[in-house]
């Protein structure tokens, strides 16, 4: 039986720290946003503080990038935005000792699935949850869950980013 999480968007900001709950409304992992640092980074904990993973901005990359490292710091995973998705939003996922996974879908809706290869190992979406602010990710059994819970959040961090930077342009235009 695959596990769903809540996630409260408007909460995920460099500086912010907030929970992600279960089903039910347990808080089940804490996300620290780290203010004091010169890349964005994310450090995801348990229920008791117990440092988990973190998701850290790449510098100097041509697109795009972030990756998601363990609690020794270790890669585990590299996110970067596809150059080309000519009918919907995409990102690749480069998965150390594992499979490489896919992000596709309505990302600015959250509307999408994570897949490896052919197969949905997680699907992302607003429609289970009342609350505007808030979506879901339903994560298949036999996946590392807070591997895919990082991916879905530094793939939110890089669509807002991208939203912000192009209302910077738009307002530069008007002037």
């Amino acid at each position: 039986m695959s596990t769903r999480y809540k996630i409260h968007q408007k909460l995920i900001s460099i500086g912010d720290d907030f929970w992600i709950e279960n089903e039910e409304g347990q808080k089940v992992f804490k996300v620290d946003g780290k203010v004091l640092r010169i890349r964005k980074t994310l450090v995801f904990e348990d229920t008791n503080g117990k440092k988990l993973c973190q998701i850290q901005e790449r510098l100097l990359t041509i697109k795009d990038t972030m990756v998601v490292e363990d609690a020794d710091g270790k890669d585990m995973a590299v996110i970067k935005k596809a150059l080309i998705a000519p009918f919907r939003d995409k990102w690749d996922v480069k998965v150390k000792n594992g499979s490489n996974l896919v992000v596709q879908g309505n990302i600015f809706d959250h509307e999408y699935t994570i897949n490896e290869g052919r197969n949905k190992v997680a699907e992302i979406s607003k429609k289970w949850f009342r609350l505007t602010d808030t979506y879901g990710v339903e994560i298949d059994p036999g996946q590392k869950d807070i591997l895919i819970l990082a991916v879905a959040i530094a793939v939110d961090m890089m669509l807002y980013d991208d939203k912000k930077d192009k209302k910077d342009k738009d307002k530069k235009k008007d002037k």
